[in-house]
């Protein structure tokens, strides 16, 4: 058999067996400081797919750069099969802020597929397109809910995206929602152009949480041994199937004031049950807020004030487990109404 090739990226040549850094140029910020979009490249010495795995393409997503950080230590690497890309952050300019967003306040996530002569973001989103995503045959975003809310740890696919479905079970994250592609988002253009991406919703953002960022990296370990890029040897299966969820909504505040919530994001309710009260500072009114359906806590508001209306909890619509699920009967699970996306929500 010929020896495999090296990887070709930027100018830079990675060796099979080996890996890179490479730092690709993006701007120079107003007081001269390059910015660039920093990969690190694994070229496998026998063939297989080619992944990246993204963080931070909201800069105040930080789970997903610490998920990042762990698997580029993974032991597990050293026998990987095919080429795998890991952007630990995507949207520096947010990421240096402490932001959501680009320093124009655009959203990265909706200035695809981008140009090279267009906006910050549209050039921010071309290169990343252009010179990681396009190279790829799938690949795995990571992000979490905005700042002051938190999201289970939970995975999206397109209902009529089997490549996706299929990382969807291999990955074993609790829940799998259906999400629509978003004009102007990474996956909507990605899949356009046959890359299909699979996306990782867990936590809040600006913050840590130790089981959304273990389960961000077992699930990509895991997919990475479902699409044979790794052997099986040291990745664990998934202790359960996940939930199946079809439709969601929020569930709001029915006053302002104090929350005091009862129940945790992960958590099944029934219709009727107390979920929070709302009480006045003076404690002398009190406002219940109830489950109006059967569901699972996929979602939840962390700030203890609230306004009239602010959304509480993300209460999304079960199906059956998906114990022994295939392809197929996931992609029909899926042909619901779809879920909020992130910036839908408020």
């Amino acid at each position: 058999m010929a020896p495999r090739a090296p990887f070709q990226i930027a100018g830079h040549s990675v060796a099979p067996g080996s890996s890179l850094a490479v730092d690709l140029p993006v701007s120079i910020l107003p007081d001269h400081t390059p910015v660039h979009l920093s990969l690190e490249i694994f070229h496998g010495k026998r063939p297989g797919p080619t992944l990246f795995v993204s963080a931070a393409v909201h800069g105040d997503e930080v789970i997903g750069v610490e998920i990042l950080r762990r698997l580029l230590r993974a032991p597990q690497l050293s026998a990987l099969r095919g080429t795998l890309i890991v952007v630990p952050v995507v949207n520096s300019f947010g990421f240096l802020n402490r932001s959501r967003y680009l320093p124009d306040r655009r959203d990265l996530n909706r200035c695809f597929p981008g140009s090279p002569t267009g906006s910050l973001g549209a050039r921010l989103a071309h290169i990343f397109l252009q010179e990681v995503v396009l190279r790829c045959d799938f690949g795995i975003d990571l992000h979490s809910a905005a700042i002051h809310r938190t999201n289970l740890p939970q995975v999206r696919v397109s209902p009529a995206d089997k490549v996706t479905q299929k990382m969807a079970l291999d990955f074993g994250a609790p829940v799998v929602l259906t999400s629509p592609l978003r004009d102007g988002s990474l996956r909507a253009v990605a899949a356009k152009q046959g890359t299909p991406i699979l996306l990782y919703e867990a936590g809040e953002g600006l913050r840590f949480d130790e089981m959304a960022v273990r389960a961000g990296l077992a699930g990509i370990l895991r997919v990475m041994r479902g699409q044979d890029m790794l052997p099986a040897k040291g990745i664990a299966r998934a202790r359960s199937a996940p939930y199946i969820c079809t439709a969601s909504h929020w569930l709001r505040a029915p006053a302002g004031g104090l929350l005091r919530t009862f129940r945790a994001e992960g958590e099944t309710v029934a219709e009727g049950d107390l979920l929070a009260i709302v009480s006045d500072p003076f404690g002398k009114e009190e406002a219940e807020l109830l489950a109006d359906a059967p569901g699972i806590l996929i979602g939840r508001a962390m700030l203890p004030i609230v306004n009239e209306g602010d959304a509480v909890f993300h209460l999304a619509k079960l199906s059956p487990r998906a114990a022994e699920a295939t392809v197929d009967e996931l992609a029909s699970q899926l042909e619901e109404d779809p879920l909020f996306d992130e910036d839908e929500i408020i």
